[in-house]
């Protein structure tokens, strides 16, 4: 059973900074590819960044491209975005999902598996 825990959400001013964390746990995710994907209120779910876990491969949407950046830890089985000069326009719930195989995809219904999501607020 695949388990995906975000952490790290939170309110922020405007150029400020968070870093997310999604925890894996339940396979060995190295034939997997890992994608952040947020939603704001009010409007539909969004990719935001994909990673490869085995040769970490990254694809970023356009509208984060150069402000964010995935990562991965191994050893902790955890994928992180670090997310910088953040926007009013980037407040949303973040989830993080895997799939398999490890070939990108910014589709969210090519991922299997989600997390419970996390709330970031960006104040003006």
């Amino acid at each position: 059973q695949v388990q995906l825990v975000e952490s790290g959400g939170g309110l922020v001013q405007a150029g400020g900074s968070l870093r997310l964390s999604c925890a894996a746990s339940g396979r060995t995710f190295s034939s997997y590819a890992m994608g952040w994907f947020r939603q704001a209120p009010g409007k539909e779910r969004e990719f935001v960044s994909t990673m490869s876990w085995s040769d970490g491969s990254t694809y970023y949407a356009t509208a984060v491209k150069g402000r964010f950046t995935i990562s991965r830890d191994n050893a902790k089985n955890t994928v992180y975005l670090q997310m910088n000069s953040l926007k009013p326009e980037d407040t949303a719930v973040y989830y993080c999902a895997a799939r398999t195989p490890r070939l990108l995809s910014l589709r969210g219904t090519d991922y299997r598996y989600w997390g419970q999501g996390t709330q970031v607020t960006v104040s003006s």
